[in-house]
């Protein structure tokens, strides 16, 4: 197994990876780490939670010069709280350094004060940038305010992201800005096709690590299913928040007007709601985030952009309105739970016209247990919905004719239906069994025939 220190970095950064028990790097780390540190540009594909942060933090701090004024490396990523994770992740590493050996970290993120960052860089620029594309573009581009063209590293985080939500025209606009000489680091939890002329435009012969997941989600998630059976989604939540008492509760649904329609009938029910969404202020989620955090709030109802752009520590449960519209954001919202070794419950709401949606996020490897919810308010073991699909079939194979009657009697329920079905299966096939063997005695005479003549 590898260690940090098999990678022959400064003190101050393995001083501070000890401070918060890195010890061993994850697999994306172990595969990734010795490469960028050779100075190639990468391609890592990882899912949430592998490690990639400090992928790309630890060569950065590795490489800096304290002596250089200028901006040395650049991190995008396509929101704001991811943003400020990084950011935090960056000003943690940087603790150990000494005095003026540190390098001086901007925050560049839409809802923050721009006229006052304009200012700031008239008199110094930050040595390394990260913060959303659209903030890091527009300060480039006001008179090169934060001149960022002397960078020879560029990281675009959660790539497929970025691209998703239509900023991968800033990105291109600011590794354009850059030397030919330019490092990219790229990191995504998928590929998109339309991600693709981005990557060739800027990578040249990249290193490319697609580092797949022991398991799909963390063993230590119980990952529940649970049919509406007559009851509404907004009933069944309520119900399933209040059944016990969860540390934090994440409730995550599929638009924005979903997520507002539910928190404000989860209030009516008597529940403190914490909403996170688009529609959101910056300086309201800013807010909400920071009380979230002090524990202000038990329940949070968010869209998909906090499955990939929060980090809410303690989530004990997790629950889905639903199957998510893109089925790879199912990962991502159950991961919020059960990390670092820590016991989890994911239940999964779904509608009886959802089946198709469930089906395809057990092909992509998710087990569920299904569970039913009593009128007491208690889950209990329910029935795999999938049993009649297992049950023996028939080898009768009836035509299209007997189909018709089957379907028919099934809707007309009537005393002795089945018998009567039964009877016409058996019939039919008598039926065609006779014509079978007829068709042998013909063919059989024709054959004698052909043989006396010859």
């Amino acid at each position: 197994m590898a260690k940090f220190t098999d990678y022959n970095l400064r003190p101050e950064i393995i001083q501070a990876l000890e401070q918060i028990h890195f010890n061993e790097p994850t697999e994306v780390q172990a595969r990734l780490i010795p490469v960028v540190l050779q100075g190639r540009s990468v391609v890592g594909q990882s899912q949430t939670g592998s490690g990639k942060t400090h992928t790309f933090l630890i060569p950065i701090f590795q490489k800096f010069q304290a002596d250089n004024q200028n901006v040395q490396a650049i991190i995008t990523t396509p929101s704001r709280e991811l943003a400020q994770q990084i950011f935090n992740a960056a000003k943690q590493l940087a603790t150990t350094f000494a005095d003026g050996q540190a390098p001086r970290i901007g925050l560049y993120i839409g809802g923050t004060d721009k006229n006052r960052q304009l200012q700031q860089l008239k008199t110094q620029q930050p040595q390394l940038v990260i913060g959303t594309p659209g903030r890091i573009k527009d300060l480039y581009e006001a008179n090169a305010a934060l001149d960022i063209h002397t960078a020879t590293a560029l990281v675009v985080d959660e790539a497929d992201m970025t691209l998703d939500m239509g900023f991968l025209n800033e990105v291109d606009t600011i590794a354009s800005a850059l030397p030919s000489n330019l490092q990219m680091m790229v990191f995504s939890a998928t590929i998109p096709q339309k991600l693709q002329p981005f990557l060739r435009k800027y990578l040249t012969n990249p290193v490319i690590e697609e580092i797949p997941t022991a398991t799909v989600i963390s063993p230590t998630i119980e990952n529940i299913l649970v049919g509406t059976k007559g009851q509404t989604k907004d009933e069944l939540v309520y119900s399933l928040l209040t059944m016990g008492t969860p540390y934090m509760a994440l409730v995550f649904t599929n638009s924005k007007a979903r997520a507002k329609a539910l928190a404000k009938y989860l209030r009516t029910r008597g529940l403190k709601i914490a909403e996170i969404h688009g529609d959101i202020q910056p300086r309201e989620r800013k807010r909400t985030m920071a009380a979230i955090q002090n524990l202000d709030y038990q329940y949070v109802v968010a869209t998909d952009l906090a499955a990939r752009g929060i980090d809410i520590p303690g989530v004990s449960l997790i629950i889905n309105d639903g199957i998510p519209t893109e089925l790879e954001f199912f990962v991502h919202r159950v991961g919020r739970t059960g990390r670092n070794g820590q016991p989890g419950t994911a239940i999964t709401i779904y509608n009886p016209d959802e089946e198709d949606r469930v089906a395809a996020v057990e092909h992509m490897g998710i087990t569920f247990k299904p569970m039913t919810l009593t009128k007491s308010g208690e889950l209990k073991d329910g029935y795999d919905r999938r049993r009649r699909e297992q049950r023996n079939k028939s080898t009768v194979k009836l035509d299209p004719t007997m189909i018709g009657m089957v379907k028919k009697k099934k809707k007309k329920v009537k005393p002795g239906y089945k018998r009567q079905i039964k009877s016409a299966i058996a019939r039919d096939a008598r039926y065609k069994k006779r014509v079978e063997e007829r068709a042998s005695l013909r063919a059989n005479r024709k054959a004698k025939k052909k043989a006396s003549n010859k």
